[in-house]
């Protein structure tokens, strides 16, 4: 994708594709009520992420990190990803998403189609129409930008990777900084400036060697946007990494040796996710409800994330093999994001016939949006069968719980070897290899029944829940991770 040319195309276009005037005027009106709250003297944060669930997750986790310690935090995005971050923050306190300011910018019509279910490749290019929509965003992020350093000591922007030629014209302001935030695993980082750029020494060619195939893991479209980015990243001053060294220590040091980070900060702060819930975001959930009424360590937990459709031919492999395993579940059935998610019908996914009614004592299927880390966190959950996006992952970790992983596109089948063949706390449904092929219900039962009923099962269990201790022990005071964190604040705020 050449970005130039499609910024340059769009400025040609008639401007009734951007949101109307009256409504731009009225957030520049609640923008400077806004910038009248900030002291000279105070150091503002703004976040850009990218629009997709799991990338605005993580940085609206990292927004409510930062707003605690007293600094403000600007959110940037369009208003309808804006909204889908308010509305979908798990495990967030609302008082402290309260104190984030959510910034609305105009954004370029898109098209939002719905997923295609039977496609072979699992890989949501339903989404490029929103993707290319969000290259355009360069000025209208640049104009805020420009405003809010007139008015601050200092401008830190942190964004997605994804979003760097947004972000460039940072370089311009003498008080702004930049910072990329990566919402992926160290390992997937190493794995992914190999393929795009060449850049690897001898231990990462030793350890690629190893790592799934990447083929197969995203569109060529996506992987020009990814590789697009790459001449704006020079202007950063360092990398924010959602990750542990508790985790991916050996990883996080590669990944700083590599030329792409030469000379560049980084800090590994994650995860960045709430640990305790002091407040609970759906205590009321019927999850949490049916959950409360299980054995400890009991059920299987299983949700491939926003952005994976199955067809109707996987979905009654799945749960038939779920029927024959005869452990209790959990199952969040759903399909994937459109790029506007408050816009179109969501498929109504059918199961096979007598399903629910045959298993009601023993699972619970649920069509809506979940609380997954309050899922994972449960004394009842004792496994995750997973697609290993990084959220998930992280979760999981941070919780104790092993993973059933299975992965579908992108960065996931690195996470899932990181999680079955170097943390060792999970188990492979399906080779990378085979990513074609519809799972047989034979095996999604053995799989289920050696994680959650076998010796095997519970031994990687252990190991789980004493790297999610060590995990969750990070974050806390004098924690590796949590030391990072504050050294990254201290650093902005110098």
């Amino acid at each position: 994708m050449n970005i130039d040319k499609l910024a340059s195309t769009y400025h040609r276009e008639d401007t009734t594709q951007v949101q109307n005037s009256a409504s731009m005027c009225s957030d520049e009106n609640l923008l400077n009520r806004e910038f009248s709250k900030l002291k000279q003297d105070e150091v503002a944060i703004v976040m850009v992420p990218f629009p997709a669930q799991g990338h605005l997750n993580q940085l609206l986790q990292l927004s409510c990190l930062i707003s605690s310690n007293g600094l403000p935090v600007y959110y940037v995005g369009s208003a309808t990803h804006n909204r889908q971050a308010r509305i979908r923050a798990n495990a967030l306190n609302p008082s402290d998403i309260a104190k984030v300011h959510f910034h609305d910018i105009p954004t370029p019509e898109f098209a939002s189609p719905s997923p295609d279910f039977n496609a072979l490749s699992k890989f949501p290019s339903h989404l490029q129409p929103l993707w290319n929509a969000s290259m355009l965003l360069r000025e209208p992020i640049a104009s805020f930008l420009r405003d809010i350093s007139s008015k601050s000591r200092r401008v830190i922007v942190v964004h997605d990777p994804l979003m760097s030629y947004n972000v460039h014209d940072v370089s311009s302001l003498p008080n702004a900084e930049s910072y990329v935030f990566n919402c992926i695993s160290a390992l997937t980082s190493c794995s992914l400036i190999s393929l795009f750029f060449g850049m690897c020494d001898q231990h990462e060619e030793e350890l690629l060697k190893k790592l799934p195939s990447l083929e197969g893991i995203m569109t060529d479209e996506v992987r020009d946007l990814s590789a697009s980015q790459h001449r704006y990243l020079d202007i950063r001053s360092g990398d924010l990494n959602n990750t542990s060294r508790v985790i991916e220590g050996k990883y996080l040091d590669l990944l700083a040796q590599t030329e792409l980070n030469m000379n560049k900060k980084q800090w590994a702060i994650g995860p960045i996710l709430p640990t305790k819930f002091d407040h609970i975001s759906n205590r009321e959930n019927i999850c949490l409800d049916w959950l409360n009424k299980q054995p400890p360590r009991s059920v299987l937990y299983i949700s491939f994330g926003t952005t994976t459709s199955f067809s109707d031919r996987e979905i009654k492999e799945l749960a038939k093999g779920l029927e024959q395993s005869k452990q209790k579940f959990i199952w969040v059935l759903r399909d994937a994001d459109r790029g506007d998610i408050f816009k179109g019908e969501a498929r109504r996914v059918e199961l096979p016939e007598g399903f629910e009614e045959r298993l009601k004592d023993v699972g619970l299927v649920v069509r809506e949006w979940a609380p997954q880390p309050e899922i994972l966190a449960h004394s009842s959950t004792g496994g995750f069968m997973s697609h290993c996006g990084w959220n998930s992952c992280i979760e999981s970790i941070t919780m104790g719980v092993p993973i059933a992983a299975w992965p579908m596109h992108s960065d996931q089948p690195i996470n899932g070897f990181l999680v079955t063949e170097i943390l060792k706390i999970g188990l492979l449904v399906r080779e990378w290899g085979k990513y074609g092929e519809v799972v047989s219900a034979s095996t999604i039962e053995n799989v289920v029944r050696k994680l959650m009923a076998s010796e095997e099962g519970d031994l990687i269990r252990k190991r789980a829940e004493e790297l999610g201790e060590a995990v969750r022990q990070s974050t806390e005071k004098g924690g590796a991770s949590r030391m990072e964190l504050d050294s990254f604040i201290v650093h902005i705020t110098r």
